[in-house]
């Protein structure tokens, strides 16, 4: 247990600060709303009127932003194998070819049905 104990102290402290940031900056923030404080942001154009109870948001807005985590973490597992391939031998390169298989058959599947297109 003592090798956890600083980690655990860490932890406490971490929790701590958070806890008392979020406090104090509710006890001494701002407190004039107004509509426009209330409004959402669109980067310095009049906001569109959505109606009551948000609006319907297209579904390619979330397939767009799958498609952006899949190929980052496609980087991710990248990046390692590039250092590390002269000590993967055979066996390193058929896993990421197994690997970059399986993405360009997501990637080729999502072209194919018009995920990439934007309309």
């Amino acid at each position: 247990m003592e090798l956890y104990t600083p980690v655990l102290a860490l932890l406490a402290l971490a929790a701590g600060f958070a806890i008392f940031s979020v406090a104090v900056s509710t006890l001494t923030g701002p407190k004039r709303y107004n509509r426009a404080r209330l409004d959402s942001y669109e980067c310095g154009i009049e906001p569109t009127p959505q109606p009551f109870g948000g609006g319907r948001i297209p579904v390619k807005y979330y397939t767009v932003a799958m498609t952006f985590i899949i190929f980052d973490v496609e980087i991710m597992f990248l990046v390692p194998w590039a250092v590390y391939f002269d000590q993967l031998s055979w066996f390193g390169l058929i896993a990421v070819v197994l690997f970059l298989f399986n993405i360009t058959l997501a990637y080729a599947y999502e072209w194919r049905r018009g995920g990439l297109d934007w309309d």
